[in-house]
């Protein structure tokens, strides 16, 4: 990449000469979602905002300045575009930035290179009146306005976007599913569809977990208001429907011969040497959510347990739970952990088991949606699926970039038709593959839950615990997954398949990030009990913390959450307790 070496005294000299500073820029240090809105604004056109070394070392000051180690993950996002950008330069310029503690460089001058570059700055969300609904009418009078969801999402901050180092070591077919992201959040999107829509697809995949046999498959849930950009997942079914067309294309020629032998049992008088013919099984990777529970348990059933819902309107499932013989969502339930499922036909009256189901699911939907599906936050269902809640930006997208002479349909499908070539060289594999951690990941992964599990039962109380535990399980199972793509780049085979340590570290950082958009969504549903959840009071004070705070930092966060001194002292050691917040010098604490 090598922009420049960096040079302090250059750097000292050019920072205190006034022509360099933006006078006109705003003055105070802009929240975490102004960072956010003007970043995306940048990765939306791929604009390099700093093409030389000093504008580049400025950048890097004023995030640090701004976030601390926070920033980060931003300077990353806005250096990559860069022709020569490396991670490990990048890293290092950070690293140098934050040990220089400064000089002047604010975050203004964010603001100052995105507006030379073309990129609008502005970050103030139009304002919208809003009027207390009247008692005595549920509809608003004389244009009146209820208060817009919306906008109290647009009020929050923003959740965390999964780090571009992750993209960098992921195997390349997946580097590969990603490459056309138009932002953060949209690349995040095009990560989690793609591994949830491979899940079912890796025959003769298994792990050991918790001395049970687990499979590859997962649940994903992905909430955001109207036109965030979720739509975008339908890509990512793109990279299975040659799996799903071969299999239809099956059962229609198995079809033809059962109707050309039943046509021919039919008319043989004779029958006593004959047997009937029986009906082919009806072959599909891609399940309808509109069924009934036992059509849908038929077609697992008919598939060898194997299946993956695809659903872009999450209240398709939830009306369909809601029908009179379309309730599988215990079914659901049971699919995730591989259990025994069983039913009547009622066609023959036939009783049943569907010994190891291997569904996945892939839903998107407006945060209301989700609670359609999962009424409340006890509900068994939500523990069992990855969510991923998109910020909503008033960000126009530039609707006519990106490459006219290959629609991004034409792509995936291409990236498809690599994946059916592998899927079909993991089908002939005669004996099952295992997939195994090393005995130091394994170590590590314990750690890792261990801690959150303590942090999280501090944070969102003993009913969030399943979340993080089979958070554990989707760990292993994406580890699985990152695995049994590596086989696409060596053509190498062998059981056991020992996770790598990139891979391992890859999906800890991704379960990283997905913990927290769970918890967020966890917070939202209501409860069983007919008292209203509260808010998380202990939650909302850690996110509203900055990166590095001290004592009088953190009593003046709450006193704005109306939280008392000595309340707000207990949920500082509590923070540090459980390895939260580390408290690295006397009233001066930072988050980790």
């Amino acid at each position: 990449m090598s922009k420049k070496q960096f040079n302090p005294k250059e750097w000292a000299t050019q920072s205190s000469n006034p022509s360099n500073s933006s006078k006109s820029l705003p003055s105070q240090s802009p929240p975490d979602n102004d960072i956010e809105t003007i970043t995306a604004r940048i990765e939306a056109t791929a604009t390099d905002i700093a093409p030389n070394y000093a504008d580049w070392r400025d950048l890097g000051f004023a995030l640090a300045d701004a976030l601390g180690e926070s920033g980060r993950t931003y300077y990353h996002r806005l250096s990559r575009f860069y022709p020569r950008y490396t991670e490990k330069e990048t890293d290092q310029q950070f690293n140098k930035c934050l040990k220089a503690h400064g000089h002047g460089v604010t975050i203004k001058t964010l603001y100052h290179l995105a507006k030379s570059a073309n990129i609008d700055i502005s970050t103030k969300v139009p304002s919208v009146p809003k009027v207390k609904k009247q008692t005595n009418s549920p509809i608003p009078q004389n244009g009146e306005l209820e208060e817009l969801g919306e906008l109290e999402e647009l009020e929050k901050k923003p959740l965390p976007t999964i780090p571009e180092t992750v993209y960098q070591n992921l195997p390349v077919f997946l580097q590969s599913a990603t490459a056309k992201a138009i932002s953060a959040e949209d690349k995040d999107l095009l990560l989690l569809g793609s591994l949830v829509a491979i899940s079912p697809c890796l025959p003769n995949i298994y792990g050991i977990y918790a001395e049970r046999s687990v499979y590859p498959n997962l649940f994903l849930f992905v909430t955001a208001q109207a036109s965030a950009g979720k739509g975008r997942l339908t890509l990512c079914r793109k990279l299975v429907e040659p799996i799903h067309r071969a299999l239809r294309e099956q059962n229609k020629a198995e079809k033809e011969e059962y109707q050309r032998q039943l046509i021919e049992y039919n008319g043989t008088k004779d029958k006593s040497d004959m047997e009937r013919p029986q009906e082919p099984p009806l072959r599909m990777l891609i399940i309808p959510a509109n069924n009934s529970a036992t059509g849908l348990f038929q077609i697992l059933n008919d598939n060898k347990g194997i299946g993956l819902i695809f659903e872009t309107e999450g209240d398709t499932l939830a009306q369909t739970f809601k029908s009179e013989h379309g309730n599988y969502s215990d079914g659901f339930r049971k699919a995730f952990h591989h259990e025994i499922i069983s039913y009547n036909r009622r066609k023959d009256r036939e009783y049943v088991e569907l010994e190891t189901p291997r569904l996945s699911a892939l839903l998107s939907g407006t945060p209301k949606q989700v609670s359609t599906l999962i009424p409340n936050a006890e509900n068994g269902l939500f523990s069992r699926f990855i969510f991923y809640y998109m910020n909503i930006l008033p960000v126009w997208k530039d609707v006519f970039a990106g490459d006219e002479s290959q629609t991004l349909d034409d792509y995936f499908r291409y990236l498809g038709s690599q994946f059916f070539d592998f899927y079909k060289i993991l089908q002939i594999q005669t004996e099952p593959l295992r997939f195994c951690l090393t005995a130091k990941q394994q170590q590590a992964f314990n750690a890792h839950f261990s801690q959150a599990q303590n942090q999280y039962l501090y944070l969102c109380g003993v009913d969030y615990l399943a979340t993080v535990r089979r958070l554990g399980l989707i760990t292993f199972r994406v580890a699985m997954i990152l695995t049994t793509l590596r086989i696409m780049e060596t053509g190498h085979i062998e059981s056991p398949m020992i996770c790598s340590d990139t891979d391992f570290s890859t999906a800890l950082e991704l379960v990283k990030i997905l913990i927290q958009h769970a918890a967020r969504i966890y917070e939202a549903l209501p409860t069983q009990t007919e008292t209203p959840k509260q808010p998380n009071q202990k939650q909302q004070f850690l996110e509203t913390l900055p990166p590095e705070f001290s004592r009088q930092d953190y009593l003046t966060t709450a006193k704005r959450l109306n939280i008392p001194d000595k309340t707000a002292e207990k949920h500082i050691a509590k923070f540090t307790q459980n390895g939260l917040i580390i408290h690295w010098a006397y009233g001066k604490y930072k988050k980790t």
